[in-house]
């Protein structure tokens, strides 16, 4: 198997992370060439830690060895950089928010088809196998008819000068689009698409430029109902991070599965649709099956 060279645009938070060293590095069909950072110091730290190298320029970048970028920079910059590898005949991988706005997306997705190259966007909530196997017992009718999913991704985020996730000029929003793309994506994964959108987001208690609360309720076309919230003012360790699909046969409950980190849980209660009504609605709080 031939493997794909890639370079990474953008070397710290998430890249540095997780993507280079759990994704990048150990697997046996890629090879990291060339790292590049709007900051010198992380440029060549990172260049050094993984063995690939340095480019002060994303020019410079482009023009090397790579087959594929991997786009980890903020917000404000994607388009021009995922336009700028397209035309360098590069296949992008762009994390998200894909764009500030939906010309932004456009444009880029437009760029990428016109020259031939594939692009992908970083919503990896698609790829955890409990989700995957979540989307599985839907699509099969294991749960029925479609009823009822809610997301929930929070953590604390209180104000940092220069975070650029803190003003929609640099970052395109708050929670909505940093964490609630990832929650409706994978409900879209789970239920399909969505017909329809209401959205309130709120500064509840940071005095940011971008909201720290947002709450989503979405109708996807094949009637089920979604609700979405996302919070950057509830503390870490207060919000499981819960995943919730309802379906008239039964239901699939997760904590902890929408996140960066390995660890969840999830759950399948799977009862039938033909059981009669009880009036006293008793709940066994144990049962299910571990997925």
């Amino acid at each position: 198997m031939s493997k794909v060279k890639w370079g990474v645009c953008g070397c710290g938070g998430i890249a540095r992370r997780r993507t280079i060293p759990e994704g990048i590095m150990p697997a046996a069909n890629t090879e990291l060439v060339g790292v590049h950072d709007r900051t010198e110091d992380a440029t060549v730290d990172v260049a050094q830690e993984f063995g690939a190298e340095a480019y002060a320029d994303y020019g410079e970048l482009l023009a090397g060895a790579c087959d594929a970028v991997y786009i980890a920079t903020p917000v404000n910059v994607h388009c021009d950089q995922v336009i700028r590898a397209a035309e360098a005949g590069k296949h992008v991988l762009c994390e998200k928010p894909l764009g500030l706005n939906v010309a932004e997306a456009e444009r880029m997705v437009e760029a990428c088809r016109s020259n031939g190259v594939k692009f992908g966007v970083g919503l990896m909530m698609r790829f955890h196998a409990q989700h995957q196997a979540a989307r599985d017992m839907v699509q099969s009718g294991k749960l029925g008819k479609p009823v009822f999913a809610r997301a929930q991704l929070s953590c604390w985020y209180p104000l940092i000068e220069g975070a650029w996730r803190q003003d929609p000029a640099t970052g395109g929003g708050g929670t909505l689009v940093d964490l609630g793309s990832h929650c409706i994506d994978l409900l879209e994964m789970i239920f399909g698409p969505v017909r329809s959108v209401h959205c309130v987001t709120r500064n509840l208690v940071h005095s940011y430029k971008s909201e720290d609360s947002s709450v989503v309720l979405l109708e996807f076309e094949n009637g089920a109902m979604g609700v979405v919230d996302t919070l950057f003012n509830v503390p870490d360790a207060s919000s499981k991070n819960r995943l919730e699909v309802y379906g008239s046969k039964g239901s699939i409950l997760a904590e902890g599965t929408i996140g960066q980190g390995e660890a969840g849980v999830m759950t399948a209660i799977l009862e039938g649709d033909d059981a009669g009504y009880d009036a006293q609605q008793s709940r066994d709080a144990a049962g299910g099956v571990e997925i």
